[in-house]
């Protein structure tokens, strides 16, 4: 294989690796770029991603082969002739680059979380303690734990609410809030709103 197609390989392993946690990236983004509702846009590729992170893999270990594999005489030529020295784009530095970014994508789920802030917005103050509820919102859309967060945040920017945490497992986000300054309802909306995800249901379970 040559140099210029071992650098095509190696940026068709870095695209695979990015469209691999796209449904993951994406709600990160909505919130650092304060674009409500785009957090859902790429949850239908959640199905699909062990097929794309293997994807990758296969696709960066058929680059460094190519790249690490003993030339043959053929390839060699003549000792006469200076071999040419590849770019930095044909380079192993830049296939070594490509890899690291690539299991740092992948593995964008599992850190997520750093880049939200789950805790509420400001202090709540409780008048009454009748007026604490807590609720359960079905919410179709979560894949990953970057949803989950996504989730949260939208959430615990409302004000009147104590705590919230989402499973994308089972669908279920739990809020606890003052009712008296925030109802169900709205928390439903701020969900839909920030993240784009459908809230199917809702219910207080401490009536």
């Amino acid at each position: 294989m040559s140099a210029a197609k071992s650098s095509k390989t190696a940026g068709i392993g870095l695209l695979a690796a990015i469209t691999t946690s796209l449904c993951c990236i994406t709600p990160v983004f909505s919130v650092l770029a304060g674009i409500g509702g785009i957090a859902s846009t790429f949850s239908w590729m959640e199905p699909l991603r062990p097929y794309l992170i293997g994807l990758t893999v296969a696709v960066l270990a058929f680059a460094w082969y190519q790249k690490l594999k003993p030339r043959v005489q053929e390839q060699i030529g003549c000792a006469c002739e200076e071999e040419e020295k590849p770019s930095f784009w044909q380079s192993k530095k830049f296939l070594g680059i490509v890899t690291l970014f690539a299991i740092v994508v992948m593995a964008f789920p599992s850190y997520s979380g750093i880049f939200f802030s789950d805790q509420p917005t400001s202090q709540i103050v409780v008048v009454k303690e009748n007026d604490i509820k807590e609720a359960h919102l079905i919410v179709k859309g979560m894949t990953c734990t970057g949803c989950e967060h996504s989730v949260n945040h939208a959430l615990t920017q409302s004000p009147g609410v104590l705590e919230a945490t989402s499973s994308y497992e089972t669908g279920i986000a739990t809020v606890k809030f003052d009712q008296s300054k925030v109802n169900l309802e709205e928390l439903a909306k701020a969900v839909e709103v920030e993240t784009g995800y459908i809230v199917t249901n809702k219910q207080v379970i401490n009536e």
